[in-house]
C-alpha cells in the first residue's frame, strides 16, 4: 500500500504578509518601545531633576536662616520685631561669621549635591541604555585614588576649612594667632584663611597648615593690667588706688557696658630689687580688652600720680614733679593773692 505524503507546507500569500508586517508596526508596538527605555530614561531624568530641586532649595533655605540669625522652624516672632532686628543687630563681627559660614556652607552642599544626584543620573541612564558601567566605576575609582595622591595638601585644605566651618572655630573680624601669621581674619574660604596683620600685611594662609589656632575674640576676653610700683610702696594703698581706678573704667557710659563681672588685683605676681609687680584683671566682651586696658592703664597713671605713688624707678622723678606741682600752686595762689589787693 502506498503511504500517504505529507502535504507541504503552505506558501504564504502576499496578503498574509502584509497583515504580519502591518501587526509589527502597530500603535500597540511602538506604545511598547516606548514604554520600555525612553520612559525610563525620561523619568529618571525628572526624578533627578525634582530631587535636586528640592535639595538645593533646602539647602538655600536652612543657609538663609542661619545667615539671617532666624529659627528654622518658624520666621515670625521676636526677630519680626524692632527689638528683634535691633538684636540681631548688636554685634556686627557675630553677623558677619554667621553670613560668610552660610554662604560658604551653601555653597559647598549645593555643589556636593549637584554631582551627587547627576552622577547616579547620569549611570542609570547608561544602565537603561544597556552599557557596561562596571568599567566606568573602576575608572572613577583610579582616577579619584590617582587625585587622592596627586592633590594630598589641597584635600588636606578642603576638609580643615570644611570642620572648621562646622565647628566654627573662628571667624570674619576675629583676631586670631595661627602660628605663621597673627591678625584680624579678613575672609574664610574651604581653602585659605585671610589674616591682616598689625603691620598691614595680607596673609594667605592654607587651612591645612594650620596645626593650633588661638582665638582672642570668641566668648569673651580678658583685660589686663601689670604695674610695677616702688619697691618700698604702700601695697595696700596702691591696691586700693587700682580698684579706684577700675570703677572709673567701669562708670564710662561706653567702656563699662563691655565689661563683665567684676575686677581682680592680685599683688606680688613678681617681686625684683626695685620694683613689685601688681596685676588687675577683668573680664571683658570680645574684641574689647584692649581698648578696656589702655583705658585702664590711662586711670592707673592718673590716680597713682594723683595719691604720689610712683612707679619702679621713678621715685626721684615723682618728687621732683610733685616739688613743680607744688611751686606752680604756690606761685598760682600767691597771683591770686595780689590780685585781690
Amino acid at each position: 500500500m502506498t503511504p500517504l505524503l505529507a502535504p507541504s507546507a503552505a506558501t504564504p500569500s502576499p496578503s498574509a504578509t502584509t497583515a504580519a508586517t502591518s501587526t509589527d508596526a502597530s500603535p500597540n508596538t511602538v506604545w511598547d518601545w516606548f514604554l520600555g527605555i525612553p520612559l525610563s530614561i525620561l523619568l529618571i531624568v525628572v526624578i533627578s531633576s525634582i530631587v535636586l530641586l528640592i535639595l538645593r532649595r533646602t539647602i538655600r533655605t536652612i543657609t538663609a536662616h542661619v545667615a539671617n540669625g532666624e529659627p528654622l522652624i518658624a520666621r515670625t516672632g521676636l526677630q519680626d520685631t524692632g527689638v528683634g532686628s535691633a538684636l540681631l543687630r548688636a554685634d556686627p563681627l557675630a553677623s558677619a561669621r554667621r553670613s560668610q559660614r552660610a554662604r560658604t556652607l551653601d555653597s559647598v552642599l549645593r555643589s556636593t549635591a549637584t554631582i551627587l544626584v547627576g552622577g547616579i543620573a547620569v549611570f542609570l541612564v547608561l544602565d537603561k541604555l544597556g552599557v557596561n558601567i562596571a568599567p566606568f566605576i573602576a575608572s572613577a575609582g583610579i582616577v579619584g585614588v590617582a587625585l587622592g595622591f596627586g592633590a594630598q595638601s589641597l584635600v588636606k585644605d578642603f576638609l580643615t576649612g570644611t570642620f572648621m566651618l562646622l565647628e566654627d572655630q573662628y571667624g570674619v573680624g576675629d583676631v586670631i594667632d595661627a602660628g605663621p601669621a597673627s591678625g584680624t581674619v579678613e575672609a574664610v574660604t574651604l581653602r585659605v584663611t585671610k589674616v591682616r596683620d598689625a603691620d598691614g600685611t595680607l596673609w594667605y594662609i592654607p587651612n591645612g597648615s594650620m596645626l593650633r589656632v588661638g582665638n582672642k575674640t570668641q566668648g569673651w576676653a580678658t583685660a589686663t593690667v601689670e604695674v610695677d610700683v616702688d619697691y618700698f610702696a604702700d601695697i595696700e594703698q596702691v591696691h586700693q588706688l587700682l580698684e579706684e581706678a577700675a570703677a572709673s573704667v567701669a562708670a564710662d557710659p561706653v567702656l563699662g557696658a563691655e565689661l563683665q563681672g567684676e575686677p581682680v588685683i592680685t599683688g606680688f605676681e613678681k617681686l625684683s630689687s626695685d620694683a613689685v609687680t601688681m596685676r588687675l584683671k577683668v573680664r571683658t566682651s570680645p574684641a574689647k580688652q584692649w581698648e578696656i586696658a589702655r583705658a585702664l592703664r590711662v586711670a592707673t597713671r592718673t590716680k597713682l600720680e594723683a595719691a604720689g605713688v610712683p612707679l619702679a624707678g621713678q621715685h626721684d622723678r615723682m618728687s621732683a614733679h610733685l616739688a613743680r606741682l607744688a611751686e606752680q600752686l604756690a606761685k598760682s595762689d600767691d597771683d591770686q593773692s595780689d590780685a585781690s589787693s
